[in-house]
Order: structure tokens, then sequence, then C-alpha cells
């Protein structure tokens, strides 16, 4: 059984990657906010008590689901919205960028110079724009396997499919990932 501190702890370790992965599903960042909070409120509501190596596999199935969740009743909103959208002037004026809203974590300053920050952080940026490209299936899978560092099981498990199915989808997330940058002239 986790105690309070693990949980506590875990919750605290995962939120900006849960965040992150949300933010490129949902693509709205109070929805992932909301998304994220919902998730680590099930977790800890419906399965505090389990063990503490459980809750990493447990939260990201949940995380999914909440996800999925969001996307089914935005689907019902979006069904009224445009019902109705015929009787009210549209003012839609939504310039969200994800990268502007999103924190950058924490870098060790100090060793780096300005000109390496800068240019990390703007091959940062353009692996993030490629990871938004990818199909929902195989970014959900590269980011499980490479930024949660899941195991290959515990990923399938999460996601609902085959071990098989995980390395197909990883192996397709990096060859494109690795086109792209390498077409942008980035070789890591």
């Amino acid at each position: 059984m986790a105690s309070d501190k693990e949980l506590a702890d875990f919750l605290a370790s995962v939120e900006r990657r849960a965040f992150k992965q949300t933010i490129y599903a949902v693509r709205d960042h109070e929805a992932s906010l909301d998304c994220v909070q919902d998730a680590m409120i099930r977790l800890a509501e419906k399965y505090g008590d389990k063990p503490a190596a459980e809750l990493p596999m447990l939260f990201q199935r949940i995380l999914q689901n909440v996800i999925l969740d969001y996307f089914r009743r935005q689907k019902v909103r979006n069904t009224w919205v445009s019902l109705f959208s015929s009787l009210t002037p549209s003012n839609e004026d939504d310039d969200f960028d994800l990268l502007e809203n999103f924190d950058a974590e924490a870098r060790s300053i100090g060793s780096d110079s300005g000109q390496d920050q800068l240019e990390r952080a703007q091959i940062l940026n353009l692996i993030d724009e490629e990871i938004q490209k990818l199909p929902t299936r195989q970014r959900e899978a590269f980011l499980m396997r490479y930024w949660e560092d899941m195991d290959v099981a515990e990923t399938a498990a999460a996601m609902g499919c085959s071990e098989g199915s995980v390395k197909t989808h990883c192996s397709r997330a990096t060859h494109a990932l690795a086109l792209a940058l390498k077409a942008k002239g980035i070789t890591l």
C-alpha cells in the first residue's frame, strides 16, 4: 500500500509530464490542467490504497480515460454549439499557441552559454512541433515509452493494446521524428 507521502510524491513527480502529454492531445491549456487534475483526483480517491509500484501504470490509464472523456464532452458540446451558432455572431479570436503557454522546465544555468541555451531551446521547440504532428496512438506510445520511461508491457496495458502494437507505434514515431528533424538539419 502506498502511504500518503508516497502518493503525494508520485503525483508531484508526474504532474509536468502529465500536463505536457495532455496538452499534446487536448491542445488547450486550461482543459489540459483540468484533465490532469481530474486524473490525479481519481487516482487518489480510487487507487490510493494500491502499492506504489502500480501507481504509474494506473495513472497513465486514468489520464488516457480522462482525455477520452474530454473529447466525448467536446463532441456533444460542439454539436449543440453548431446548432445554435447561426443565432449568435461569431467572435472567435482564438490565437492559442501551445509553446507560448507551456512553461519550460528549469534548466541548470552556469555551465551553458547563452548561445547554447538558445540553440537547445530552439531544438526542443522543433522537437515539440514534430511530436504534435504525430498520429495520436504513435504520440501516446512515444510519450509513455520515452517521456514517462514506461516499459513496453506497462505502455501496452495503459494504452489497452498489445505489446507488439506499442513497439510498432514507437518505431514509426521514432522514424517519423528522425526524418522530420533530419529534414530540418538536426541530427541527434
